[in-house]
């Protein structure tokens, strides 16, 4: 029950069909007997920095949850960001303190590297390709830098994305080969799919399954459903996968511990989590 006393953290992008927070967060809070509240607002791109500029006169919001296409345009409309979220180029979690001011961090990355290991995959000295270096894109792959992986290949659309990532990691990883322009999964130990492109019935695969072995793990971002058409494939070819709620699950004890409401386990959360497709 949401009354006059509930603390909100704000969910905000666009669209917001497809938003999985609420569904664990809220049945978490539920559980813990703790009066808050995730809302899904949906903001236009044209409307969002206006949108940051209101939380800060919001009296009963402890900050918010950022999700596409807002994650890269935050990192200019805060007033402050951590240094995980400087490498990433892009925030998925902003704190308003006490005093008015907006604090934008990152845990898209560390969610996602904390469930590939959690499943008994090693990334240190391992080769990796990261395909799609928007906001979920970069964070994954800083934190698998952070990791240690030996080697990681950047690709997106827009090359010059994937330039503009590869300077911050060689600059905080100088022993971190890193290379650009290519898509081909041949040869790595892990791929990600860190596109859109998953969301639609008709989107092509992120890559051509036939190139990937069966001992290369594949990772998604895409939540719409539990098994994409990419981990279908994954799947047919005997790899190990990871769905993308996984890593929604594995980052949600540190934005629990970002927003002061404590801690959880992915268990936990799973126990109670209300998620439909």
């Amino acid at each position: 029950m949401i009354s006059g006393k509930t603390t909100v953290i704000a969910h905000l992008g666009y669209p917001t069909e497809a938003f999985k927070a609420p569904m664990i967060y809220n049945p978490w809070f539920e559980s813990k007997g703790i009066d808050a509240v995730v809302m899904p607002m949906g903001v236009k791109p044209e409307d969002y920095p206006a949108a940051i500029q209101s939380l800060r006169k919001m009296t009963n919001l402890r900050g918010a949850l950022v999700t596409m296409p807002h994650k890269v345009t935050t990192m200019s409309l805060v007033d402050e960001v951590t240094p995980t979220a400087s490498v990433a180029g892009a925030c998925n979690a902003i704190l308003l303190r006490p005093d008015g001011t907006l604090l934008g961090d990152q845990f898209d990355g560390a969610g996602f590297v904390r469930g590939v290991l959690r499943k008994g995959f090693a990334l240190k000295g391992k080769r990796v390709l990261v395909s799609g270096n928007g906001g979920v894109g970069c964070a994954i792959a800083a934190s698998l830098a952070a990791a240690g992986v030996a080697e990681m290949a950047l690709f997106d659309n827009f090359e010059a994305s994937s330039k503009r990532l590869a300077e911050r990691l060689v600059a905080h990883y100088p022993e971190l080969k890193v290379s650009t322009g290519s898509n081909d999964p041949a040869g790595f130990d892990l791929i990600v799919n860190a596109t859109p492109l998953g969301m639609k019935a008709d989107d092509p695969l992120p890559f051509d399954m036939d190139r990937v072995a069966p001992t290369t793990f594949v990772g998604e971002v895409v939540m719409k459903q539990a098994i994409t058409p990419l981990l279908a494939a994954a799947q047919a070819k005997g790899c190990p996968i990871q769905v993308g709620t996984d890593m929604l699950f594995e980052m949600i004890p540190a934005y629990l511990e970002f927003f002061g409401f404590g801690t959880a386990t992915p268990d936990e959360l799973r126990a109670v989590a209300q998620i439909k497709y």
